[in-house]
């Protein structure tokens, strides 16, 4: 059975909360496990959360859950661009999958609800199958 670790943001939490269920759901229905979860407060803080996970010997991959809302800004891709870079780097780093079901950036509120149940879907997909995969290497 893949153990997951399971890490979301409670900013715009109305789209993550979703994300959130559908993920476990979605986790089941796999045959994974969800040994261990964390809300941080936002999409920047979710590197280190990963990396506590990741660390962890009972945990095999870890799912990261979010949304990134288009702002006035340029923010939401700096925000972005940095935690997801981070959270590849923790995968490569540890040899532990850690995916990435952060939608965004340049999305609207709308558009991110539209897209709760994908992103879900295939960040823990992701991490079931790459357990699974690399294992044979």
């Amino acid at each position: 059975m893949v153990k997951l670790g399971l890490a979301a943001t409670e900013f715009n939490f109305d789209i993550v909360s979703p994300m959130i269920e559908f993920a476990k759901r979605h986790a089941d229905f796999l045959g994974a496990q969800i040994v261990a979860e964390v809300i941080v407060p936002g999409v920047y803080d979710l590197p280190l959360a990963a990396k506590k996970l990741v660390q962890r010997s009972d945990v095999d991959a870890v799912v990261t859950l979010g949304a990134v809302i288009e702002g006035e800004t340029e923010h939401d891709e700096i925000v972005m661009q940095h935690a997801s870079r981070k959270l590849i780097d923790l995968s490569v780093e540890y040899g532990k999958p850690v995916t990435l079901g952060i939608s965004g950036p340049g999305m609207t509120r709308l558009q991110a609800m539209e897209r709760v149940t994908d992103y879900a879907r295939r960040s823990v997909e992701a991490a079931v199958k790459m357990v699974k995969r690399l294992e044979k290497v």
